[in-house]
Order: structure tokens, then sequence, then C-alpha cells
């Protein structure tokens, strides 16, 4: 039989950290944990369209349990605060979902400097992931997911060593290249969990076609994905954000999960999820450490997993 929601168990007692939390592929998320009974965190920068989720999901399922948390991923400072706002209500944290993203987003930088995409999608959830792990680390289960995507195939042959779009910037690259590291990131991740001896698993999700409404963002020459024809295209092929979001539900509750695969949609587009094993070129296998350490580098931190997993037992 194929997945589906109804194959995660209770999740009574359980807490859940979902970036981006408030609409698309984020929102599904979060009422499919509500249903199961996990207490959901939302990390999401605008507080007034949290507050309404919130309100809208306790109404659609009264045994809600559901609290909102101001974060930007493209700020280190607010990640911080959240991440400090997170710890002195929680002493564990079962389940990260470090779903959140921007898409062909206009060139432009966050707070810290950095190009926005590659800012947001990765380096925003590389130090999320930094300051939570000592939670994640608490439960002997720890589970955490990387939202990536299919778009991560047309990153162009060694357009990584530019992954800060410097030289040239090119929306729908730049995008391509921040959904290929939040693969990346997950499997190097679960990878030093393994070699630590903690319990923690990391594997990715890929939600396939979801038909939400991000695409909006994009570069106003790359519109055509929102004219009438595409929308209908996008219907066709793609499915809806609740299957979309399965792929993630089943990377963080499957019992069978070893970390360091990529959950995605059978059909490509659309479809139950699936488990596949990552194949990385020798490329990506060069490539995962470089990742690291330039991330690493980029927000000034060192990302002891070792010395983590050491302190929390």
């Amino acid at each position: 039989m194929p997945w589906s929601a109804d194959d995660i168990s209770r999740m009574t007692g359980r807490v859940a950290v979902v970036t981006g939390g408030t609409s698309g592929v984020g929102l599904a998320t979060v009422r499919e944990l509500c249903r199961h009974r996990a207490h959901v965190i939302i990390g999401s920068r605008d507080a007034t369209v949290a507050t309404r989720v919130k309100a809208q999901v306790e109404q659609e399922l009264p045994e809600a349990s559901i609290e909102y948390q101001q974060l930007d991923l493209a700020s280190k400072a607010s990640i911080s605060d959240f991440a400090v706002q997170v710890g002195a209500r929680h002493a564990a944290i079962d389940v990260l979902f470090n779903n959140a993203g921007v898409l062909a987003t206009p060139q432009s930088t966050t707070e810290d400097g950095f190009e926005l995409q590659y800012g947001t999608n990765h380096l925003g959830h590389f130090y999320l992931t930094y300051r939570l792990l000592p939670l994640v680390l608490q439960k002997e289960h720890g589970r955490i997911a990387n939202t990536t995507s299919s778009a991560r195939r047309l990153v162009r042959a060694g357009s990584v060593a530019d992954r800060h779009s410097r030289l040239r910037y090119d929306p729908w690259q730049a995008y391509a290249i921040s959904k290929k590291a939040n693969l990346l990131f997950a499997i190097e991740l679960n990878r030093r969990l393994v070699a630590a001896g903690a319990t923690a698993r990391v594997s990715a999700a890929d939600p396939g076609f979801a038909r939400t409404n991000m695409q909006a963002t994009a570069p106003s020459r790359h519109r055509w994905l929102t004219r009438p024809l595409s929308k209908a295209i996008v219907q066709l092929i793609g499915h809806s954000p609740a299957n979309a979001a399965l792929p993630q539900l089943r990377a963080t509750t499957d019992a069978d999960d070893a970390g360091g695969i990529l959950y995605r949609p059978r059909f490509f587009s659309s479809g139950p999820p699936v488990a596949k094993e990552v194949r990385l070129s020798d490329e990506d296998e060069s490539e995962l450490v470089d990742l690291w350490h330039d991330s690493e580098r980029d927000l000034g931190i060192t990302f002891d997993v070792e010395a983590m997993v050491a302190a929390s037992r």
C-alpha cells in the first residue's frame, strides 16, 4: 500500500518545529502534525499571518496545540532570538522541519549580506540547525528534514564555486544551488551524527510539483509561471500542498528511516512518497565537506557535531 498520512503514529507529547509553516507545504505539514496531536512551533516572519493561521488551524482542529515564534531566516540575529525563545520554552525538540524557502527572487541580499536565496534557503537553515541540534539530541530518536527540490538538478557544472552569485546572478540558478545545498547538508549532517554515535537522523524531502503560490515571487521575465495556461499545467502535473507535504512527513516519522535518504513523490512531480537512496557523484562527495566548511566560515561558527552529541549524553 502507498504510504499516506494515516501511517503516522500518534505524536502526543512530541514537539515539532516547522519553518515557513504559514502557507503551502509548510501549512499542510502543520495541519497534519496537529491532526496527530504533536505540539507545533511555527517559525515565520509575519506575526499577523502566523496569528491568523494559528487561529484557523485551531478552529479546524480543536485538539491542535500550536505556538508561534517570529523567525526570519534571512537574519542571523532573528534565528538566534528564535532559538533562545524555543529553548526557554522547551527542553527538547522531536522534529525539525527545515521547510521555508524563497524562489527565484530578484537579486537581493540578506540582513547579513548573503545572496538572498542561498542565504535564506541554505545558510539560514544551517545556522538554525546549529542552534537547535542540542535540543533535538535530547530526544532518543530526534529527526530533521531538509526540504530540497528537483530544481537541484539544474545546477550548472562549476557554478557551486559561485554559491553567492557574486560573478553573475541568475535567479533560477541561485535557487537550484540553494536546493542542492539543502540536500548535501542533510547527507553530511546525518553522516556526522552517525559517526558520533547519535541516534538522531537527518533526511531530505522533495515535495514534487506542489500547487502553491511560491512562483509569485519570481522576477517579471519569469512570470510565465503565473499565466493562465501555465497555471493549468501546474494543476495538471502538480499535486496539492497536503500531498506535497507527505515526503517530509514520512522523512520524520518513518520508523525504518536510517537517515541520509531522499523522500520524494513516486512519479517525480506527484504521487505517494517513496524513499530513495541518494547517489552522489565524485564532485558531490567533495562538495559535501566544502559546503560544510564554507557555511561555517560564512556564519562565523564551528558546527562541531561530535561535541554536541557528547554534551547531550
